[in-house]
């Protein structure tokens, strides 16, 4: 599928059907670019009621055409784009953009367009669209669109590319980019996504050896194993992505499947999915192109400590709060490099982390020249931020940025520069440094920048067990909640057969069997109706804790069994169960997404959980590293660790329980849902152990 896409990047010919004479009207637009920007195939338009347009021949239909064209744009609406789609499947197109709206983001569109979309696949024609602004490639000349936004920044080929479902997202991030100097080579657009989509696309430009960022805006992910795969392509070549999901909030979803007809994916599982792919998640369109420019340096940094340069002691103060507010330790300059300021700086200048060269840059343009090769040597520091907040006529500003650039160049690690003043930020651009105009927004961007190169090498790392988690994604099995309800004996049996640690337990069918139990596990136990028609039993009164005789468990026995009989629901014995003892009660709880395929839940048990949430979620096959991370992000994660003389906790024992569980649902696809709470862990070295479980399982899955 993919090498038919790469076609779409650089045909050798493309059809415009409904084609304009207009080249302000949908039809008419893309006809203009493609002479405009240079295109190098061959243009047939396509309007039975005129035989020259835009200088171009014109042909009545498709099949009066003197060969199939590779592309052809469908600008014509409603039953006659189906009509045309139709038109395109018989004469053998590959691949048709389809600009027509009125589908699948209508009340009654989707059937429609789901049928048309079918048609299409089973006679080999790919669909891109419908409600598709259109595809551009700058490199080729290939601009298949009707933006006004290529009117507005004229287009420059460059390393960025951009591949969003919405229209205007595929060409905001153009515009801002382009007023920065920033060329970008792909802006594609495929609205919604009927059968291309965009994670798909991707893959396709992802492959450009020309592209060294790709922007991605998705207003939802049903082929996650695509964008996994485009991951992989990406990360293969060291290639970032940057991606804006928004719906982040319920109104943004209803939004969302009003603009696209998407179906929106559960956040959480999105953040967890885009992190274990190496993908950096971003809020807002403003954050998208942010840090473009750092990314575009081809800086590989090593760590996260920041030296911050000013001549401006406020600017200094603020950087430093925006460092402590993104994580970012101020490195400590070495003795040796304090001297070797000194000697440069005059005394009363800042020669500790923040550097603060004093106004006297004023009257010494040189003091750039001399200080940064001084810091430049120190090995504490792992990226740089230089303030010039104001420069006016009398500083020497070219030379400040020469020096800059030289020191950039010197270190090879991130360097960001502020400058509010546009004659200021102009030399330093033109020296082609990053410039921002705040010092939180640079911080903010080394940072985000940082922590996205981090993440791209986890995924690397990990490259393999990645790819089989994005193909077990995309392996259908029952959601959440799906299936009949296991009983705990069985779900306890299940996770045991797992390797999973559960606590000693006897299933009892009468008195005497309880009794015995409470002998063999030692005299003090807990007694638990067991009905595979009751998920939560301590509503019921079926839960008696640290009973120490062996008369009063035969009676809690009895009391089980009423309260079961009593309310209708099925017998299947009484739990005994041995008195764990622990220090924490954590949960490990799965489901299995529609979309990604099995989700671990991480986090703080016990009967608080609902009430006051502390989790976060893993998708499987993960490894001891990678739940050590996701728990070090939870609330609960410095009492892990052991605070005020605490020993730390058996986090080990743990991870080895969590990703068993991330192994359960991948090897037993039947298995819907799963919640171990509480999990209860223990001091380093002593363990943890499941106290009760909770199961769904599709009807039909054999039982443990």
């Amino acid at each position: 599928m993919t090498a038919d896409l790469r076609l779409v990047l650089d045909p050798g010919s493309i059809a415009i059907i409904g084609a304009s004479e207009n080249p302000d009207k949908i039809g008419g637009r893309p006809v203009d670019y493609l002479a405009r920007f240079g295109f190098r195939g061959r243009v047939f338009p396509i309007n039975p009621n005129r035989t020259e347009l835009q200088g171009l021949k014109s042909f009545p239909n498709l099949a009066a055409l003197p060969e199939t064209p590779d592309v052809a744009i469908i600008a014509v609406p409603g039953a006659a784009a189906v009509a045309a789609v139709e038109a395109c499947a018989a004469a053998g197109v590959k691949i048709a953009i389809m600009m027509a709206s009125g589908f699948g983001e209508t009340a009654g569109g989707k059937a429609q367009e789901q049928d048309m979309a079918a048609r299409a696949r089973a006679r080999g024609l790919r669909l891109i669209g419908p409600n598709s602004q259109g595809l551009a490639n700058f490199a080729t000349g290939a601009v298949a669109s009707f933006s006004s936004m290529y009117l507005e920044a004229p287009p420059q080929d460059g390393p960025v590319a951009i591949v969003s479902q919405s229209g205007a997202m595929s060409v905001v991030p153009y515009g801002l980019l382009r007023g920065q100097g920033i060329g970008i080579r792909h802006s594609h657009a495929t609205g919604n996504d009927c059968d291309v989509t965009a994670s798909e696309l991707a893959i396709a430009v992802a492959q450009d050896p020309g592209i060294r960022l790709l922007l991605l805006y998705l207003e939802s992910i049903p082929d996650p194993h695509h964008l996994a795969e485009a991951a992989r392509v990406a990360h293969a070549r060291r290639l970032p992505i940057i991606a804006l999901k928004p719906g982040r909030t319920e109104a943004g979803q209803v939004a969302a499947r009003s603009h696209t007809g998407a179906l929106a994916n559960e956040d959480r599982v999105v953040d967890a999915f885009m992190e274990r792919h190496g993908i950096r998640r971003v809020r807002d369109t403003a954050e998208m192109v942010d840090a473009v420019a750092l990314y575009l340096k081809g800086w590989t940094p090593q760590g996260r400590r920041l030296v911050v340069i000013s001549n401006s002691g406020a600017t200094c103060v603020m950087a430093a709060d925006a460092a402590s507010d993104a994580g970012m330790p101020l490195a400590v300059l070495s003795a040796a490099t304090q001297t070797g300021l000194r000697a440069v700086l005059p005394s009363f200048a800042a020669t500790a982390n923040p550097v603060d060269i004093t106004a006297a840059l004023l009257t010494n343009s040189r003091l750039f020249s001399e200080i940064l090769p001084v810091i430049a040597r120190d090995p504490a520091a792992d990226a740089f931020m230089i303030g010039v907040p104001v420069a006016g006529a009398a500083y020497d500003v070219p030379v400040f940025a020469r020096d800059a650039a030289a020191f950039a160049e010197l270190t090879g690690k991130p360097v960001a520069i502020t400058a509010p003043q546009p004659m200021v930020a102009g030399h330093f651009k033109a020296a082609d440094l990053p410039v921002f105009a705040f010092e939180t927004q640079a911080v903010h961007a080394l940072d985000e920048f940082i922590r996205h190169h981090a993440l791209i090498t986890r995924a690397c790392q990990r490259v393999a067990r990645a790819h089989r988690c994005a193909l077990v994604a995309g392996t259908p099995g029952p959601t959440a909640g799906e299936g009949r309800l296991l009983n705990e004996a069985d779900s306890l049996a299940l996770l045991s057969a797992a390797g999973i640690p559960v606590v000693p337990h006897r299933l009892c069918r009468t008195p005497d069997e309880a009794a015995a139990a409470w002998q063999e596990l030692g005299g003090r136990v807990v007694v638990k109706g067991c009905s595979a028609d009751l998920a939560h039993k301590s509503e019921y009164g079926l839960v008696r804790l640290n009973l120490i005789d062996p008369a009063v468990v035969r009676d809690a026995f009895a009391d089980c069994q009423r309260v079961l009989n009593d309310g209708g629901f099925r017998f299947d014995g009484v739990l005994v169960a041995a008195m764990a003892q622990g220090r924490r009660e954590l949960l490990i709880g799965a489901h299995r997404d529609p979309a990604f395929g099995p989700v671990v839940v991480l986090g703080d048990g016990g009967k608080y959980v609902e009430a006051m949430p502390d989790t976060a979620l893993l998708l499987p096959p993960f490894d001891v590293d990678d739940v050590h991370a996701t728990l070090g992000r939870l609330r609960i994660a410095p009492l892990l660790r052991g605070v005020r003389g605490e020993p730390s906790m058996d986090v080990a024992a743990f991870a080895m329980a969590a990703i068993a569980v991330g192994q359960l649902m991948l090897d037993d696809p039947a298995i819907s849902s799963l919640d171990i709470n509480p999990m209860l862990l223990s001091s380093a070295g002593e363990g943890c152990v499941a106290i009760d479980a909770v199961i769904f399982r599709a009807e039909g899955g054999d039982d443990a």
